[in-house]
């Protein structure tokens, strides 16, 4: 399964960028993009691995749970 890279607005809103087949392709491509952004972008640079463009934007666009760390 390939690796897609989006750019994520705040609103979740995304922009495809690429699609790359091997982890370590991708990860390279994001982290250079992160890079190279302008100062005021609020913008996000994500890769999620799917089996397909559709998955890829329906997984990223759904909002992930707060994560819980240790006991209340």
């Amino acid at each position: 399964m390939p690796y897609f890279v989006y750019r994520v607005a705040p609103n979740l809103e995304l922009r495809y960028i690429d699609t790359k087949d091997r982890y370590q392709e991708a990860r390279t491509l994001v982290r250079s993009l992160r890079e190279q952004r302008a100062e005021d972008d609020d913008g996000d640079y994500r890769l999620i691995f799917a089996s397909q463009q559709g998955e890829a934007e329906r997984l990223l666009s759904t909002p992930r749970d707060e994560r819980v760390i240790g006991e209340d």
